[in-house]
């Protein structure tokens, strides 16, 4: 299978994710957790990062991590492969330690930033192997340092998550407000399975403007190999989002005139035909996003549109005019 091309540029945030071989106890013991972690701060002193937030769990860990100088790949290659190289020696043993690539998301704003911290330190709570009185006790955790600072290594930014809970500061009262802010993400999440969904899959955590934002600055979108590899789906929906805001604002219409005109509306059959040849865009999408029925009925229409239409359509002399400028 292709692999997962990796979006690297400097100030770039991530939740970066991954688990033992088989889903195994590599972190079993507090002690190799505690090597874990000081190969983690080893490694973001090597490679100028800063870490937001970290956890590290029996099988697997959360980072939440900046780039200044965009270096994620090199400097996770350096840290996956120097604790197993120290895991594998001090066990006797040979072989992969982690299963796979890691998974490293985009992260957006401040917003998003504070939520994957609150994530990452509920952790241990939605596990349920520490009770959330007890959560700052749990030791191997960016949580864990919030509360003792003369404990925290340099390029642990424990105000991070204070500041996107409100603004609180890092003092004894900051902390008990930032307790009772995790509670409260807690409680929301119980029985919302979609809360946090999207913290672990896709490309990037953030809002449709930050998505576009990557697309415009950072995808490969000259690559016709980039787009077909995994998790490319996000990305290249948010592409196409952009490219149909502007096709309607071209022929002057909208979202909103769109959902009330017929499946057989010329303009919309201009607009999805355009899409079609200029974006790529599957019938599938085009359906739903301009309310053109099925994918099957689409096809059809444009079929006929093609056919009979188009040649002579102003909204296709406007598009084809206007984008080919």
């Amino acid at each position: 299978m292709a692999r997962k091309l990796r979006l690297e540029f400097p100030g770039a945030r991530y939740h970066v994710i991954n688990r033992g071989n088989y889903q195994a106890d590599i972190f079993q013991s507090d002690r190799t957790k505690a090597a874990f972690e000081a190969c983690l701060i080893e490694a973001s002193e090597k490679w100028s990062w800063f870490l937001h937030a970290f956890i590290v769990m029996r099988n697997h860990f959360h980072l939440a991590l900046e780039t200044p100088l965009g270096n994620l790949v090199r400097g996770m290659q350096w840290l996956e492969a120097t604790f197993a190289n120290r895991f594998n020696r001090h066990r006797h043993e040979h072989g992969h330690l982690f299963q796979g690539r890691y998974q490293a998301l985009l992260i957006g704003d401040e917003y998003y930033l504070g939520q994957v911290c609150d994530y990452i330190h509920l952790n241990p709570v939605r596990a349920g192997i520490q009770p959330l009185l007890g959560l700052a006790d749990y030791r191997h955790s960016s949580y864990w340092h919030l509360h003792r600072p003369k404990e925290r290594p340099r390029t642990l930014l424990s105000q991070t998550a204070l500041t996107a809970a409100g603004g609180l500061e890092d003092t004894a009262k900051g902390w008990r407000q930032y307790a009772d802010h995790l509670a409260r993400e807690l409680a929301e999440s119980v029985g919302n399975k979609r809360r946090y969904a999207s913290f672990s899959t896709g490309r990037a955590i953030g809002s449709d403007a930050f998505n576009a934002e990557i697309i415009s600055k950072h995808a490969p979108v000259g690559s016709t190999r980039a787009w077909t590899l995994p998790g490319a789906e996000q990305m290249r929906e948010a592409q196409w989002q952009s490219q149909l805001q502007n096709a309607l604002a071209t022929v002057g219409h909208s979202l909103s005139e769109a959902r009330a005109a017929p499946k057989s509306e010329i303009w919309k059959l201009a607009v999805a035909t355009w899409m079609r040849d200029a974006a790529r865009a599957r019938n599938g999408w085009l359906s739903m996003q301009l309310f053109l029925g099925t994918p099957t009925v689409l096809s059809r229409n444009l079929t006929r549109y093609r056919c009979t239409h188009q040649r002579s359509d102003p909204n296709w002399s406007l598009l084809t005019s206007t984008f080919s400028a």
